[in-house]
């Protein structure tokens, strides 16, 4: 057994005989991206309870079924919770999904997904996974606030939307505006090595989901 498995297999033993913290047994399941590659169900429903309120979205397995699976895999382990919603621009879109430890975002910055095709367009309230070029996508999303049909033809593919709360995410925090080295905003690469260590520090009035979970 490799020293990976065998820890892996240590936390489920401690978590089963309540010897170790769930939220601790989650951290260690985030450490093996390779491993958290379950199919998700044709829809399913998302909550997210943040610091501004509660928002709901729906995915459609069908509109992009690897960035659904991508995304259901991140929700059911805990990948977003308490991470910050970093890049907010105001009638553009707001970004988030790097985790607030480093250790975390180092494993899965190189587990990338290959693309889906383009089948629903980036209109008001879709989220879709960021990417930096061709089968580049891992953790980072985005939701809409206007059209941005523009992006279709780029290659971003949502693969849900928000079907209650898009109000919440209106007035997400947007004061720091885009993100360096174009702008004031919280810096990615530092957010990826620091996590919320950096961003609670230098960016203290960014809101942040407390927690996400799939709805039965």
């Amino acid at each position: 057994m490799t020293t990976r498995r065998f820890v892996l297999s240590l936390a489920a033993s401690l978590l089963a005989a309540g010897l170790v913290s769930p939220a601790l047994a989650q951290s260690s399941k985030l450490m093996n991206p390779a491993a958290l590659t379950e199919q998700a169900p044709a829809t399913y429903k998302v909550k997210f309870d943040t610091s501004k309120g509660a928002f709901v979205i729906q995915v459609t397995r069908a509109w992009a079924p690897v960035g659904a699976d991508r995304f259901y895999n991140l929700v059911k382990n805990g990948f977003f919770d308490n991470g910050r919603f970093f890049r907010d621009i105001a009638g553009f879109m707001v970004q988030f999904g790097l985790n607030g430890d480093p250790a975390v975002n180092a494993k899965w910055r190189v587990a990338r997904i290959p693309d889906d095709k383009v089948a629903q367009s980036n209109t008001r309230g879709m989220i879709t996974f960021a990417t930096s070029g061709p089968n580049a996508r891992t953790t980072q999303v985005f939701i809409n606030f206007g059209d941005n049909g523009n992006l279709d033809r780029m290659g971003f593919a949502p693969f849900g939307r928000v079907v209650s709360g898009m109000d919440v995410v209106d007035k997400l925090y947007s004061g720091y505006g885009e993100g360096a080295p174009n702008g004031a905003g919280p810096d990615q690469g530092r957010i990826q090595l620091e996590g919320n260590a950096y961003l609670t520090k230098s960016f203290p009035k960014l809101d942040y989901v407390r927690k996400a979970t799939i709805e039965k």
